[in-house]
């Protein structure tokens, strides 16, 4: 049988994509679809690696409505469907849907990861799959990568590695304690005292998948919940059971704000020390286990030693509106260590960079942003004839700007008066960068949580905002929002 030819041998790329979860696919897909030559490389075997492990308990938090009232093919399905990836061919569009089971609206790890397989063998999107990225380079026309299979030279190059490398906190004695990754079934809980320390995603879903087999749960770390933003998260309706229990006085579930001072071994048990944080005082807990649930950071292997800077404790690297490293030129990310480009940070709950919903947009935009820097490459500038329209259209339908609220938006360039259009752009870029008259409109959210449709107009480099009215519907078409968008762009 002859040996199967594995594609993109080291050599010299435009770029490099390193990754073949979600957001490496999704951006060699939109490269290839834009004409950029560019190698994909992954030390797994196979497509979708992180979902082949994560979340350990199975179910994912970001949901998709097989039947909605749009068709699955349009583009406004994406907003009822988090979790596929985004194509121009219907046959590629909303896969993930197709494999669900119904169960719930909420996929499982085994139907996310069928559902982006799915999405690499029909798109044949080429990986070379088993090539180790090892270490980094810089060079004068570009970036040098050394895998295992030899070394890649690329003008620029996408790292979607993930953000999968566990993190524990400073905390004394917290390497005694299991990690997440580490948490095993939750059989393993029964009849048994458990300390997690954390109380963000990985918290909840470990205390939310123990919850009926432990004897008691205690979930602490120093911050409290911020409930006002989980109200607008999907955490909420997927892991705050046990706040629920909290919150209502149920015994052997609490939820504290303090301090963990020391973890310390007792032959087979635990002993943790904290301090209130919210609250004077002090608490020791004796239990049987102690998960960290402290979160994860990006695999960065030797970037910070080509001075590539990060945010978040180290974790994350920091990134442009592009996605593109502030300190190391012709470094980008793409996949959940997107989250690294902070946006404006004008408001409430914002960009779901963390997952595929959200990523999946800021991929297509990164792979038109690379095509534009490296090729040349120029969005069709289609005229826009009714622009009042067509913005309050976008404002009321575009999944971009709905999952990417406050930080992506649709631009329209002012060409002496007639409207064409600019597409999806980060919406600091607009505000800070663009160099041209132009109107964007974007879907942000106050600390209340009301959702705001806005507009910004660039006029002679000065920027005007309009937020209009919020509508219980989230209709925003009306004759109301046509005068006041039509005085806006007449302004």
């Amino acid at each position: 049988m002859a040996a199967v030819e594995r594609p993109f041998p080291p050599g010299e790329y435009d770029v490099v994509v390193v990754g073949s979860g979600p957001g490496g696919l999704q951006t060699s897909y939109c490269l290839r679809h834009l004409g950029i030559e560019h190698a994909v490389i992954s030390r797994d075997e196979r497509p979708a690696g992180m979902f082949q492990r994560f979340p350990i308990f199975e179910r994912l938090i970001t949901w998709t409505k097989p039947d909605a009232p749009v068709e699955r093919t349009s583009r406004e399905y994406e907003w009822y469907d988090h979790n596929s990836l985004l194509a121009e061919e219907p046959e590629l569009k909303a896969l993930v849907p197709g494999l669900m089971d119904r169960a719930y609206d909420l996929p499982s790890r085994g139907e996310m990861e069928a559902g982006i397989a799915a999405f690499a063998e029909r798109g044949a999107i080429r990986v070379r799959y088993g090539c180790t990225w090892e270490a980094t380079r810089r060079e004068d026309d570009g970036i040098a990568l050394v895998t295992s299979d030899g070394e890649y030279r690329c003008r620029a190059v996408v790292f979607a590695i993930g953000v999968t490398k566990p993190w524990r906190a400073a905390v004394p004695g917290l390497e005694h304690a299991a990690h997440y990754v580490e948490t095993g079934t939750p059989e393993r809980y029964a009849d048994r005292d458990v300390f997690i320390v954390g109380k963000r995603n990985s918290g909840f879903e470990v205390a939310q998948g123990i919850l009926p087999w432990a004897r008691s749960i205690v979930l602490g770390s120093p911050r409290p919940v911020q409930m006002d933003a989980l109200a607008l998260s999907a955490l909420r309706i997927r892991y705050l059971h046990p706040y629920d229990e909290y919150a209502r006085g149920g015994p052997g579930t609490y939820v504290l704000d303090v301090a963990i001072e020391r973890i310390e071994r007792e032959a087979e048990r635990f002993r943790v020390l904290t301090r209130g944080t919210t609250w004077d005082g002090t608490l020791e807990f004796h239990v049987d286990d102690v998960i960290a649930a402290t979160g994860f950071e990006t695999p960065l292997l030797d970037l910070p030693t080509l001075g590539l800077v990060t945010v978040n404790d180290g974790r994350i690297p920091a990134l442009t509106p592009f996605w593109e490293s502030v300190s190391v030129p012709g470094v980008y990310f793409a996949g959940n260590a997107s989250q690294g480009a902070k946006g404006i940070g004008k408001r409430g709950a914002g960009a779901s960079s963390t997952a595929v919903n959200g990523f999946r947009y800021n991929a297509r935009v990164l792979a038109e942003h690379l095509a534009a820097k490296l090729r040349g490459w120029e969005r069709p500038r289609e005229a826009i004839d009714d622009p009042v329209s067509f913005l309050l259209r976008e404002l009321s339908s575009a999944p971009e700007l709905w999952v990417q609220k406050g930080y992506l938006c649709r631009v329209l360039a002012d060409e002496r008066g007639t409207y064409v259009d600019d597409g999806i752009l980060p919406l600091a870029h607009f505000l800070d960068a663009l160099d041209h008259d132009a109107v964007a409109a974007s879907v942000e959210v106050d600390e209340s949580g009301t959702i705001l449709p806005t507009l910004y107009l660039r006029r002679g480099g000065e920027i005007t905002e309009r937020q209009l009215a919020p509508h219980p519907l989230h209709a925003y078409e009306g004759e109301q929002y046509r005068r006041e968008v039509a005085g806006l762009l007449s302004y």
